[in-house]
């Protein structure tokens, strides 16, 4: 099955791969759920990086 939409938090907005995935991708750039991820991304993705990041350098 191909993927349609994704959140891209390098570019910190949802990216459509179809054709359906690009318009819900515009919609929800616009809407309450780009909001939602970007706080995700700080609450968790951001710490947990910091916590493997430092793990991993421990191990070098």
């Amino acid at each position: 099955q191909a993927e349609n939409i994704r959140f891209n938090s390098t570019v910190g907005k949802f990216v459509g791969y179809t054709e359906l995935g690009v318009k819900n991708a515009e919609a929800w750039n616009k809407g309450p759920e780009l909001a939602g991820e970007l706080g995700e991304l700080e609450r968790f993705c951001k710490h947990n990086a910091d916590l493997h990041y430092s793990t991993i350098l421990d191990k070098t």
